[in-house]
């Protein structure tokens, strides 16, 4: 009689499921747009000698940065296996508050832009509230106050653009010289913000748990990961992302525009 030795493998935690789970879907899902978006710069760059060039390539960051910073918060909600559909009317709404306060109360604008990030966060953390406690879906959750933070924007503008705005809410919009280049120092805000969300997705453990919770809540929370408040701190933080957003809109525009944002939630999630 022989016996046969099978040798014992652990199971793979959570986690490490997650980003293996993440990596696969990486490899299939982005290679058809990537692919598509190299043989259209090949395109472009035959067509036009001046497509690769320093001052177009900034002028394509500042046109993006916007709705570029809304997908960076996008992309941790989508992370978690949810969505967000208010992160425009949110950053619409930070933005007349962090406007309408400095011109029409008077305040001084780093105040209001700290009030205006304020109110975003808030917004962030009702959506987490309401699907942690509530166990509501989030495009349910989100659809919701979508229309609250519309109407909001709205009633506290009068529907009335606000301009005239202090140095400190456009500084964003300067630009300062690299070579022959001109960069506004809101592209390299955008760009900061999504190396930090980069590193801490990959390469801290709140990154790892949000992968996790991603991938299986359940299995998540009896890891002894406490995934309530971790979902509700990534909705927070994504709308306080948001309000950067509104911050870097009002710096490129010069105004606080009630109308603004109505269709980038859509935006952010095609750029996701």
């Amino acid at each position: 009689m022989t016996n046969v030795l099978t040798e014992h493998r652990p199971e793979p935690s959570v986690v490490t499921r997650a980003r293996v789970s993440l990596a696969q879907g990486f490899n299939i899902a982005t290679l058809g747009p990537v692919l598509a978006l190299l043989l259209a710069g090949i395109f472009f760059t035959i067509e036009s000698d001046r497509f690769l060039t320093g001052p177009n390539l900034s002028l394509v960051v500042q046109q993006v940065m916007v709705v570029g910073t809304l997908a960076i918060g996008q992309t941790l909600i989508i992370l978690t296996a949810g969505i967000d559909l208010s992160n425009g009317t949110v950053m619409a709404l930070g933005t007349i508050v962090m406007t309408s306060l400095a011109v029409n109360a008077g305040l001084n604008p780093i105040l209001t832009i700290a009030l205006g990030l304020l109110v975003c966060a808030a917004f962030g953390a009702l959506n987490g509230t309401l699907i942690t406690r509530l166990r509501l879906p989030p495009f349910i959750v989100t659809l919701g106050t979508l229309n609250i933070a519309f109407a909001l924007t709205h009633i506290y503008s009068r529907e009335q653009t606000v301009s005239n705005l202090p140095e400190a809410l456009t500084f964003f919009g300067n630009t300062f010289r690299l070579g022959q280049t001109n960069i506004t120092y809101g592209s390299v805000l955008t760009l900061l913000l999504f190396l930090i969300v980069w590193y801490v997705l990959g390469q801290t453990a709140v990154g790892r748990h949000v992968y996790a919770l991603g991938n299986n809540p359940e299995a998540a929370r009896l890891t002894g990961i406490n995934t309530r408040r971790l979902l509700l701190g990534v909705y927070t933080i994504a709308a306080l992302i948001y309000g950067i957003a509104g911050l870097l809109l009002v710096a490129r525009t010069g105004v606080g525009d009630p109308q603004a944002g109505q269709t980038d939630n859509l935006d952010s999630i095609t750029a996701v």
